[in-house]
């Protein structure tokens, strides 16, 4: 069987605030085309600070890094995180959508940052096949009957998956997710992680993301990565693991 290739890899990454200790310590590791990763540990284990960095967004005091086509190491330029950027699909805990408008013009917003992608400001700009992609990523969440609902009247499961949406529209070859079902209840929490999961598979797109959910690992995930220590401490296959096996790593 052929190994999928690799679309991130670390060597040696490490970073540090100043003279404080270090919030990652020589983290070597290979995330696959495909691939569903979750980055687990205890608060201030360095999850986001790991997840961010991978990507470019955070510069790092030591090693190197290879992403999306791009190699780095202490920081990445500025053509260098705009073809990485391109990409991604971000979803964030704080989804970031725009309140007063509805569910249609914040999936838009997906295209900001993108070329001519100011015209994604407003519906009445956009070019009619990205409103076109809108509604299919609508679709795509199962939210079609909400395109025109503003994002304050939607419910916080509905927002995440606007969210989701808007992170499609990008037609990104990586997700990238920083806890995106924390703030929800534990049902909607599991429909956002299926979605997301569906969405995957379906489109070949790889989701790397962090939780602090357990369940939502071994569940969601292909491949578990658990911070301690600002150090790898567990990379395992979610079906080998258990939640036993996880809950060593909230222990000193």
């Amino acid at each position: 069987m052929l190994q999928k290739s690799s679309l991130i890899h670390t060597d040696n990454l490490s970073k540090s605030y100043g003279s404080n200790d270090a919030v990652l310590r020589g983290i070597n590791l290979d995330i696959y085309e495909g691939e569903k990763v979750a980055l687990i540990g205890a608060n201030g284990a360095g999850k986001s600070t790991l997840l961010k960095s991978l990507v470019g967004l955070h510069s790092v005091s030591d090693g190197s890094i290879r992403a999306l086509g791009e190699t780095f190491s202490n920081s990445t330029n500025s053509i260098q995180r705009k073809t990485i950027c391109r990409q991604i699909g971000f979803v964030f805990q704080r989804h970031g959508l725009v309140k007063r408008l509805s569910a249609l013009s914040n999936v838009l917003h997906g295209k900001l940052g993108l070329k001519n992608g100011w015209r994604a400001l407003y519906q009445t700009v956009a070019p009619s096949i990205w409103r076109e992609e809108a509604f299919r990523a609508l679709q795509a969440v199962k939210l079609s009957d909400k395109t025109s609902m503003r994002a304050d009247q939607l419910s916080g499961g509905q927002l995440q998956r606007v969210a989701i949406a808007r992170a499609l529209i990008r037609k990104p070859r990586l997700f990238i997710a920083d806890e995106p079902a924390a703030s929800l209840d534990p049902a909607a929490g599991h429909q956002v992680m299926e979605q997301f999961v569906q969405l995957a598979d379906d489109r070949g797109i790889t989701l790397v993301f962090t939780s602090h959910d357990m369940d939502h690992a071994i569940r969601y995930a292909d491949r578990i990565i658990a911070l301690k220590g600002g150090e790898i401490f567990i990379d395992e296959k979610s079906s080998s693991l258990s939640k036993t096996d996880l809950t060593q790593i909230f222990h000193a």
